[in-house]
Order: C-alpha cells, then sequence, then structure tokens
C-alpha cells in the first residue's frame, strides 16, 4: 500500500494554495468547505519562507522550478504538501470524493489513473444518491443513544444491518422524513430486545452473478446465515458478506427430497428464532419450480418475518441468452414454461404433450434426466422437424447450446454429453433470428 488513507480535520487551520485560475479556485472551494483558512499566493508573488506556519500546501502552479522549491520548503518544515500532477513531489494525494454529507467516500488509485477514479466516482455516485446523507445521520444518532444505553455491542451490529435492511433509504428517497425516522426508532426501540430473525427468499439468477438484482446483493452482504442451493456459482456468493456463514442445502440425488425439504425449512426457522438474518439463496427465481411457496408457507406459519426478492429465471434467460427469442411477432404469441425433473410418468408426459399443443414455444427446465422421454411425447402432437435446442449452463462462460430437429434433438445432446444444468426450447423461435438475418443479407446483396 502506496499511501496511507486518512481524512484531515482542518478547521480553522492554515492552508495554502499556490497557483490561479480553475484549478487553484477548485482547491481553494474544497478547502474552505473543510473548514480551513485559505490563502492563495500566486506564483510570480511565492517568496522562499512563504510556507511558514502552515498545515497544509497544494501547489497548483504547474511550473516545474516553482514546484521544487515549494517541495523543499515543505520537506524541511516537515509540511504536507501536494504539487498538483507530480506524483513524487506529494505527501498526500487528493482522491476523488462521493459526498454525502456526512458520509464521505474517498477513491484514490494512488496516482495511476485519475481518469478511474473519477469513473468510479461516477459509479458510486449513482449507486448512494443524496438519500445516503440523512440516512448516515439517522444511523449516527442511533449509534450514539445505543451506545449511552449501554446496548450490547452484539446487539448495536444487529440494529444497524436491521437499519440497512429496512425501507428507511427509500422513504429518504421518497422524501418522507417523518417516516424514516419512525422506522428508525422502532428498530432502536427493539435493538435491546430478544426478538427473531427474518428470512429472505432471494433469486440468484440463472449464474452469471452480473443479473444478480441490487436487492438480493444487499440481502447477501448482511445476512448472518445464507442457506443456498448446489447450483449457484461462487460468483454469486461472493456478495455474502464476511460474517456470514454459508450453508450448502442444494438437494442431492438418492435422498428423499420431502424430508430434505424439511430438514432446510427446519433449520431456516431455527436460525430466526435464534435472531439470526437468514437468506435462503435459489438458483433462477424462488416461486418458478424453487418451492418458494411452500416455504414461505411454512414460514409466516410458524410466525418467521419473510420477504421475497425475485430472480431472473432461466426460463427466460437462458434462451435470451442463446440468441432465441421467446416470442416473435407474426411467429410466436405464448410461451409455456414446464419442469422436466420429474416427467418419468405417463401423467407428466401428457401434461407435457397438451401444453405443446397450446402454445408457440415451449421451455421444459431440467429435462436432461428424460430427454428422450419429453421428446417423443411431444413428437406425438408436433411435426417431427420442430426446432429445438438445448441449452447448458445459460449465462455462464460455460454456455453451450445444442440446436436439431425435435426428433432429434435426444440423441444430438446425448452426443455432447451435457452434465446440467440444461433447459430445453421447442418452437420455430429457435431458428427464427438466424433465418431473418439471412434473409435480411440476402435481399441486402440482390439490392445492391
Amino acid at each position: 500500500m502506496r499511501y496511507y488513507p486518512v481524512f484531515l480535520d482542518l478547521a480553522g487551520q492554515p492552508c495554502l494554495v499556490i497557483g490561479e485560475g480553475e484549478a487553484a479556485d477548485a482547491k481553494v472551494r474544497d478547502l474552505v468547505e473543510a473548514g480551513a483558512e485559505v490563502r492563495v499566493i500566486r506564483p510570480a508573488d511565492y517568496r522562499d519562507g512563504d510556507l511558514a506556519g502552515a498545515r497544509l500546501v497544494i501547489d497548483t502552479s504547474g511550473d516545474p522550478e516553482l514546484n521544487l522549491r515549494t517541495w523543499r520548503e515543505a520537506e524541511a518544515a516537515g509540511i504536507l504538501i501536494n504539487v498538483m500532477d507530480v506524483t513524487d513531489k506529494c505527501r498526500f494525494i487528493a482522491p476523488a470524493i462521493v459526498r454525502r454529507d456526512p458520509l464521505l467516500v474517498a477513491i484514490s488509485t494512488s496516482g495511476e489513473s485519475p481518469f478511474l477514479a473519477s469513473a468510479l466516482r461516477a459509479r458510486l455516485e449513482r449507486l448512494l444518491g443524496p438519500e445516503w446523507g440523512p440516512f448516515t445521520a439517522l444511523v449516527g444518532g442511533v449509534r450514539r443513544r445505543l451506545r449511552e444505553a449501554g446496548v450490547p455491542l452484539e446487539r448495536q451490529v444487529r440494529a444497524y444491518r436491521r437499519l440497512l435492511a429496512s425501507d428507511i433509504l427509500g422513504r429518504l428517497r421518497r422524501g418522507d422524513l417523518d417516516e424514516a425516522r419512525r422506522e428508525a426508532d422502532l428498530v432502536e426501540a427493539e435493538a435491546g430486545a430478544d426478538r427473531p430473525g427474518q428470512v429472505a427468499l432471494v433469486g440468484a439468477g440463472p449464474g452469471d452473478p452480473g443479473l444478480l438484482t441490487l436487492a438480493a446483493q444487499e440481502l447477501l452482504g448482511q445476512a448472518d446465515v445464507v442457506m443456498h442451493d448446489a447450483l449457484v456459482s461462487p460468483e454469486v456468493l461472493v456478495h455474502a458478506g464476511p460474517q456470514a456463514r454459508l450453508v450448502d442445502v442444494g438437494k442431492r440425488g438418492g435422498r428423499e427430497r420431502n424430508a430434505e425439504q424439511e430438514r432446510i425449512t427446519a433449520e431456516m426457522i431455527e436460525h430466526a428464532r435464534a435472531g439470526l438474518d437468514v437468506v435462503r439463496l435459489k438458483g433462477g427465481d424462488p416461486f418458478v419450480f424453487g418451492r418458494g411457496g411452500e416455504e414461505v408457507a411454512e414460514l409466516v406459519s410458524a410466525g418467521i418475518e419473510v420477504v421475497v426478492v425475485p430472480g431472473v429465471s432461466s426460463a427466460i434467460a437462458g434462451p435470451a441468452a442463446a440468441g432465441i427469442p421467446l416470442t416473435l411477432r407474426d411467429l410466436a404469441a405464448s410461451v409455456g414454461i414446464v419442469s422436466g425433473h420429474s416427467a418419468g410418468s405417463r401423467a407428466d408426459l401428457r401434461a407435457i404433450t397438451r401444453l405443446a399443443t397450446a402454445v408457440d414455444t415451449l421451455v421444459v427446465l431440467m429435462p436432461l434426466a428424460n430427454l428422450d422421454g419429453i421428446a417423443r411425447s411431444m413428437l406425438s402432437v408436433l411435426p417431427a422437424d420442430r426446432p429445438a435446442a438445448v441449452i447448458y449452463a445459460a449465462t455462464t462462460p460455460e454456455q453451450r447450446v445444442v440446436r436439431a430437429p425435435l426428433d432429434l434433438i435426444a440423441t444430438a445432446a446425448a452426443a455432447e454429453d451435457l452434465p446440467g444444468p440444461a433447459l430445453l426450447v421447442v418452437g420455430e423461435v429457435v431458428e427464427a433470428l438466424p433465418k431473418r438475418r439471412l434473409a435480411r443479407l440476402l435481399s441486402e446483396v440482390l439490392a445492391g
């Protein structure tokens, strides 16, 4: 680490800015806002000894000879100096700052790339809106009062997490300061008492961590326990906070699934009753073949507070990542989604067959265990040349797409030895875009 990061209290302290013009004026404004007593020296007026008594000096002159003189004088006197844009003559560097008073976020690249620091500041300014200023002040007030009341640190930290997880930021964003204060007061009042934790059912999306929602990221960062499916990627799990305990509760083959589900739900209830905040992290969306509805019902019956954060379902994201639109004007106006995981019985296959005749595009999740049977059941009502695609590991770097007519799709997928997870898409849309691109290219050639 080249630089030691600090925030300086310059209130009432003598500071010097050497230079003139826009750069010097900007430094003066920043120092004045920090409460410093600022004196400006024009480059032509500088004399050796002018830095005496200063706490901090900024040289914006851009004159190499003058830069050397101010640097030597400051070094000899032990004064902090920044010679603008001359890194080797800086005892401190000014970071890019996101200001949400009293919250300040400083960003530095150790002088390597001011552009990158500025770009990161712009990103953080979008993420940390103006509401973070009053929110920080509210949290600070709660902190002071909890400390004065002698509330143990562990309970304080839990209260701060609840403030972050609450709708206080949203209320402040909407300008409802009174309601925000009331909600903060409620969290503060409960900080000294035993209360159950919260369970959040969170959709992890199809695999690409970039498709994780902001709400999901917030809850993961605050969770005490993250109970995740086996297929949730490590890149998604890194969003969990350092305090979180990660628990893989993915259901395994060879075990009785109802017993597994009961154990998972019982663990969530146990953790919440112990006062822990739990994230139940599910691949895709928790309410699309994720048994989320069952878990919510059990948790509510147990008196546990539950929130649900939707995720991007692989049924939607998978085809999109493969370049397959689920609907397309004049070609496909309806979509059906069905699970193929348990499609081993005649009743299950009949249900898939009925749906295949009712919609233009059919998406079958988890089809690999019985892909041949699923395809044969649809062939009883669909033409053999109906386009089909199996998409493996959708949205991830390992994504693979196998396209073939419906009567050959099982053989084609078996030849690729896809291990799962995968989904099956059946419909004219599977080949629609390549054909339309070819037709457009041909028309351009004929017109040209």
